[in-house]
């Protein structure tokens, strides 16, 4: 599995400067990005799937791949909903370099790795949203990225749905490195290993979840808020981020 190491990274747009010599070590495993909206984490993601240059700064790779198949599973995924599942996956495992003779086996095994092998044949219409969720995750490993980038991938879906697509993250972490970006606290707790806080365009925190929780303050009453939440809150306020 890959270690990343993000050095200066500098992006502007326009006279808007969006992340800020920003330097991060992103590890194998699942790792979190939280941020308030408008923080550049969008852009961040962009950098590490390779889709946006950085105006000046360095990503470097260490570990089995000096140059790692990046797979990216935007916030919002579609696909022409009288597509079928398997065709969706196929298609996308062609698109990012697989041979065409390979990419119907490559599809299969994907589903088969976010539990959608039985829906191969049906339409894309015919899906929930958490197997449409599921179907975006297997489009974007379906070439066998070494490195998983997820842009809010619970996001609107209930609580059961939330769980499956868990579940399917939690067992891809453990042969890739993960990056997992969302506003589900939930998730952070669940899945990662480590989490990195983004504002002012900088990476301001990078720990563990349980570092996050001991930034809670002591006098501070649970009400309906979990321990995790609460750390969030007031490390936003330290940082000077603010939560909304």
């Amino acid at each position: 599995m890959n270690t990343i190491e993000l050095e200066g990274i500098n992006v502007r747009y326009g006279r808007k400067h969006v992340l800020r010599d920003l330097e991060w070590t992103i590890q194998p495993g699942i790792t979190g990005l939280l941020g308030e909206n408008g923080a550049g984490k969008t852009t961040l993601l962009s950098v590490l799937a390779g889709l946006r240059r950085p105006d000046s700064g360095t990503v470097d790779f260490s570990g089995a791949f000096a140059a790692p198949r990046f797979g990216f599973v935007p916030q919002r995924f579609s696909t022409p909903p009288e597509m079928r599942v398997m065709d969706t996956v196929s298609y996308a495992a062609w698109v990012n370099g697989l041979a065409r003779r390979d990419s119907h086996d490559a599809a299969v095994r994907a589903l088969e790795a976010v539990d959608l092998a039985d829906r191969a044949r049906d339409r894309v219409r015919s899906l929930s949203g958490g197997q449409r969720q599921r179907l975006g995750i297997a489009a974007g490993l379906a070439h066998a990225p070494d490195v998983l980038v997820l842009d809010e991938p619970t996001v609107g879906l209930d609580p059961a749905q939330r769980v499956r697509v868990r579940e399917v993250v939690a067992s891809l972490g453990r042969s890739r490195t993960v990056l997992l970006s969302t506003h589900v606290l939930e998730d952070v707790h669940h899945l990662c290993d480590r989490v990195g806080l983004l504002t002012g365009g900088r990476i301001a925190f990078d720990g563990t979840v349980s570092e996050i929780k001991h930034k809670m303050h002591a006098q501070e009453s649970g009400g309906l808020e979990s321990a995790l939440e609460r750390g969030y809150r007031t490390l936003m306020d330290e940082l000077g981020g603010g939560v909304q």
